[in-house]
């Protein structure tokens, strides 16, 4: 696609303004033509480095050759089927699903977004148990269908009447700004506790689920201390709860393993996929028991969607895996991650409104505050950083929420020289905000 002149380029934004519904933020300013690899490049010829791979989906990195390729074969043979008819690049990226993931896990369902394979979980989990309760995370986002909604704390719940029954949070564990105390320790457990006997007395007998994140990405990129996912696992199981973990921004080896709740040591029983699965195109899956499966079949669970099971993008997720496993690329982002997470720790040690870094592997979170003392965030210094990258080159993302916080996810096949020009522009843009030069 050719770059637009500057009078191209101020009618496209023109078209824009008319056309467009803005679902969320106003839109950067930036139109992008094309992307190859760990970059991007404008209508306008400005390249931009992604750190966030579109939006936490781009593993692989943009128009990677043998997605493209697959795409341009599998569009040639086979693109969409009635939701009935199975193809192969189903049945085969069912059984490689079903070969990774977490022990017992073997059926798939396959879909389309985050949202979607969230929303089938929960209805799985309701159909299996009987029970119509759901207990989430108060800084979750599990999508914005009906019951993802509902299970999604972190933002999009006001303005649209009244959530399904039976939707209850948990309080978020917050390691950073600790709510529970023993001494000077933070006591997730006794949160943990706590956040259940509410539940209790709120519930009507009817449980259902539990849905977690693994890492609470869009919540602000929280990693819940050691063991707080299996405890929370087993609580939810004592009172009869399924345990649907949604890995739709850790899965297949952002955080340096295929699965990152098996850093916990969970056993789900559901997993949900999205975003990284596709590598950028619409796909997602539920994984879930034989034995519940059977359940809901018998129970007469249906979930019909047009795109439920379509070949094309099936054959995409094939081979996303097999690239996946083949390079190597989980231990591939831990190496890499190690060295985003390095640089970002030396300009935490440089500038005081670096207030915290953390996360796992490709998948990390820096915090901007007011004050190292009192935590304050700092969101509108986050917004300038943001906007500052992005004149100097860089495409980052800042969570929602107000607290400041950058959630960096470039794809894990980003380059060792391309991590650190993303740093070298990350530290200019917070320098020049701070001087007040931007």
């Amino acid at each position: 696609m050719a770059e637009a002149d500057g009078g191209e380029e101020a009618l496209l934004w023109e078209k824009a303004r008319r056309h467009l519904v803005r679902y969320g933020h106003e839109f950067q300013p930036a139109i992008i033509a094309r992307a190859e690899g760990a970059f991007m490049t404008t209508t306008d010829g400005r390249r931009l480095l992604d750190f966030a791979s579109g939006q936490m989906s781009a593993i692989l990195g943009h128009s990677h050759p043998e997605i493209t390729q697959v795409i341009r074969q599998q569009a040639g043979e086979l693109v969409h089927l009635y939701s009935q008819l199975l193809s192969r690049p189903v049945i085969d990226l069912a059984e490689a699903l079903a070969r990774i993931a977490p022990d017992g896990l073997e059926r798939v369902l396959l879909l389309s977004t985050g949202g979607e394979s969230n929303e089938a979980a929960l209805r799985m989990a309701k159909t299996a148990t009987g029970g119509y309760e759901v207990l989430a995370l108060s800084r979750s986002w599990h999508g914005v269908t009906q019951g993802a909604a509902s299970a999604t704390y972190n933002s999009s719940r006001a303005g649209f009447g009244p959530a399904a029954p039976g939707s209850f949070v948990l309080p978020a564990p917050t390691p950073y700004r600790p709510e529970f105390l023993k001494g000077d320790t933070y006591d997730w457990e006794a949160e943990l506790d706590y956040g259940f006997a509410l539940y209790d007395r709120q519930s009507s007998g009817s449980p259902a689920a539990l849905i977690v994140e693994s890492i609470l990405s869009s919540g602000g990129v929280i990693v819940p201390p050691a063991g707080y996912l299996k405890a929370a696992a087993e609580r939810a199981r004592r009172r009869g709860m399924k345990v649907i973990v949604d890995e739709a921004q850790t899965g297949l080896g952002r955080t340096g393993r295929l699965f990152d709740c098996s850093y916990d040591g969970v056993m789900p029983d559901f997993v949900t996929l999205s975003k990284t699965l596709g590598a950028g195109l619409a796909l997602s899956a539920v994984i879930t028991t034989p034995a519940i499966e059977e359940r809901c079949f018998e129970r007469g669970f249906h979930f019909y969607t047009t795109h439920a099971s379509d070949p094309l993008p099936a054959a995409v997720g094939l081979k996303v895996i097999e690239i996946i496993l083949r390079d190597r690329l989980a231990e591939r982002a831990l190496e890499a991650g190690a060295r985003l997470r390095a640089g970002f720790e030396t300009l935490m040690q440089r500038f005081e409104a670096v207030g915290d870094v953390r996360g796992r592997g490709l998948l990390m979170g820096v915090e901007l505050v007011e004050s190292r003392h009192t935590r304050a965030p700092a969101p509108q210094l986050a917004g300038c950083v943001m906007r500052r990258c992005l004149e100097l080159g860089l495409s980052t993302s800042v969570v929602r929420g107000g607290w400041g916080v950058f959630r960096i996810a470039p794809p894990i096949t980003i380059s060792d020289q391309e991590i650190d020009l993303g740093l070298s522009i990350f530290e200019q843009a917070l320098g020049d905000c701070l001087a007040g030069r931007a």
